[in-house]
């Protein structure tokens, strides 16, 4: 088979289509002819050599993908040769062939499609264990969502109105607050020209949950913008990994700090992910409430022009590689 793989440390332009030993499924596993994969930010640090797969992971990148199931490893009874499915992974997505846990496999949902289904297994999952199995998000709170306008933020966005929430958002220019706002989004907030607190001090008086992608940049200022027994979950560190914290504040707050990584949890850990998404989510995708957002498809072999379309920060939404044109 033919996958992307990276010859060194670097740019877009270290990404090379080659040809690979095909994967085999052991017990529990499956194999899967990959229709599409997504690129994800992780993919990019990957890439340049600042996030290394876990133990026993493939080296190849790509953390989700969409495809139908080619052959079934010993103790697959839930799955067959030829369902069409979507998988959260490890690594290994930018390849004709993966082999996936079988209890990190989700049904294609309702009338999307084979390909992008692709873009929903790594936000899907990220989004509902964050916001919801940890951030505990219910009707009528105020979710704060950061990056609204990517591929995690435009699914927080859907998920936190599907839920009842208000939800507010920030990003980068007024083109993209547009669409969070077509997305339902109901408090924008341009961060190049707001500060995020004052916003949310004089509109809601707060935020219950808070979803950052941004770690340290935003740790202090996060935990102002929230309400008392406020939840902020951090699932990013394009900000930095060190801040200073002022318990005393959060104290105050009775907030509660949850930090979550997904990639390198035990695939038990992930499955019990998968599965609630499947039960609790997966029907709101089924019936059209939310939806998939893609800003970007190209041929996989071409997977650098996706690496540089999502670092100059140009997409609305997840960035597709095909493996078909």
């Amino acid at each position: 088979m033919h996958a992307i793989t990276i010859r060194e440390p670097g740019g877009p332009e270290v990404l090379e289509w080659t040809e690979v030993p095909d994967p085999e499924p052991g017990p529990g596993e499956v194999l899967v002819e990959v229709a599409a994969s997504a690129v994800n930010r992780a993919d990019l640090l990957q890439r340049q050599g600042f996030y290394n797969p876990p133990p026993g992971a493939s080296d190849i990148p790509g953390l989700e993908c969409s495809g139908t199931i080619a052959a079934v490893g010993e103790g697959v009874e839930r799955w067959q040769v030829g369902d069409e499915v979507c998988a959260l992974l490890a690594g290994g997505g930018y390849a004709e062939k993966v082999v996936v846990p079988a209890v990190q496999l989700l049904p294609v949902p309702g009338e999307v499609s084979l390909v992008t289904s692709a873009g929903l297994p790594e936000v899907a999952c990220t989004v509902w264990s964050n916001v919801v199995m940890i951030g505990q998000l219910t009707e009528g709170e105020v979710l704060l969502v950061h990056g609204g306008a990517g591929g995690i933020g435009t699914h927080a966005i859907q998920v936190g109105k599907a839920l009842g929430a208000t939800v507010a958002v920030t990003a980068g220019s007024p083109e993209r607050l547009d669409r969070c706002r077509q997305l339902g989004a109901d408090i924008t907030i341009n961060y190049r020209e707001q500060d995020f607190v004052e916003v949310l001090k004089e509109e809601t008086g707060g935020a219950d949950v808070i979803l950052d992608n941004m770690g340290a940049a935003y740790l202090e200022r996060n935990i102002a913008a929230l309400k008392p027994n406020g939840r902020l979950t951090i699932i990013g560190m394009q900000g930095g990994t060190k801040a200073e914290l002022n318990l005393g504040q959060l104290i105050a707050k009775r907030g509660v700090i949850s930090a979550t990584t997904l990639r390198a949890r035990p695939v038990e850990d992930k499955g019990r992910i998968v599965a609630d998404v499947r039960k609790n989510l997966w029907p709101f995708v089924e019936d059209g409430t939310i939806q998939p957002i893609v800003g970007q498809a190209v041929p996989m072999s071409e997977a650098s022009k996706a690496h540089t379309a999502l670092e100059e920060g140009g997409v609305f939404g997840k960035v597709l590689l095909t493996t078909k044109g």
